[in-house]
């Protein structure tokens, strides 16, 4: 979802934490609780900034979108960080458990409702931005898209099968480290296996996301000049944003569930190689994060 303007993807430091666990898209860069905590105070600015740099946005954009991501912000504090809190004490209480991959794939099926909720939430807004993009804009946001997508192109789809392959377990090494702490030999066996048979294709990976970047441009462009109260509008935002969540029933659709599904099968895998030293060192990860759930919520009304 980044590789869209809709992703607001700042807003949800902690639902990205989450995500990152189950889904397998960690920020590195977090690397202690009170990075989380900073990131999360300072995402309305630097969410403001980052969809800034997509729309180069006038002044009337600016000060609208600033007090909407400020007023999600304080709604998500309120209703989402509890629940994430609570997400993340059932997975640290599983953690040092063995688990299969259908328990992984339920516990994800379980948190797909934080993200709805998330867009469902910032879909007035952006059915009251759309139509004020202009076309110089929508150029600029098609030429983000085009720099984005070279990025990816130099990322996955460079070099030889081997090397790909490769780039990708390093990746995913990083990842799994991160909460686990060191793998043994035999550990990083089986991740390689396991990414080995999964059903990742950098090339087709590629094309869905060619898909969903022309799909928000056609949209965008489509709602040019249009009135954020017509209801036609808002029923195709919101179509438009319940295919980030979960592709249309094309091919896009069925390889996003054959990952998922190799997902599951791997981080189950691993985790059922693990030791009690590095499945204490999960805990401890998810105990920080937790933590940095209930610190940052606002008390409910």
């Amino acid at each position: 979802m980044p590789d869209s303007v809709l992703s607001l993807k700042s807003i949800a430091s902690l639902r990205h934490i989450i995500g990152v666990l189950l889904a397998s898209l960690i920020l590195l860069s977090l690397q202690a609780c009170s990075a989380v905590r900073l990131g999360y105070h300072g995402a309305p600015e630097w969410t403001y900034w980052w969809l800034d740099g997509y729309l180069d946005l006038d002044e009337a954009q600016s000060h609208r979108l600033r007090a909407d991501i400020a007023a999600l912000q304080t709604w998500h504090r309120r209703h989402e960080l509890p629940l994430y809190a609570g997400s993340l004490a059932k997975l640290r209480s599983l953690a040092p458990s063995d688990t299969t991959a259908t328990q992984i794939c339920s516990l994800v099926d379980e948190l797909r409702p934080r993200y709805q909720a998330l867009l469902d939430q910032a879909e007035p807004t952006l059915v009251a931005l759309a139509p004020t993009l202009s076309s110089g804009q929508l150029e600029h946001l098609a030429r983000k898209f085009e720099k984005r997508r070279q990025k990816w192109r130099d990322e996955w789809l460079a070099g030889t099968p081997t090397e790909r392959a490769n780039y990708r377990f390093e990746k995913q090494v990083d990842r799994y480290e991160f909460f686990y702490g060191h793998l043994e030999q035999t550990q990083l066996e089986t991740l390689r296996t396991a990414l080995a048979e999964s059903a990742f294709d950098s090339d087709q990976s590629y094309r869905a996301l060619r898909r969903r970047q022309d799909d928000a441009l056609l949209s965008l462009r489509r709602w040019q000049g249009g009135t954020p109260g017509d209801p036609g509008l808002r029923a195709d935002m919101h179509a438009l944003l319940a295919r980030v969540i979960r592709p249309p029933a094309n091919e896009d659709m069925g390889y996003s569930e054959r990952l998922m599904r190799n997902f599951c099968k791997t981080l189950a895998s691993v985790h059922n190689s693990t030791t009690a030293a590095q499945r204490q060192h999960l805990v401890q990860t998810l105990a920080g994060y937790e933590a940095d759930a209930r610190a940052l919520q606002v008390p409910q009304r």
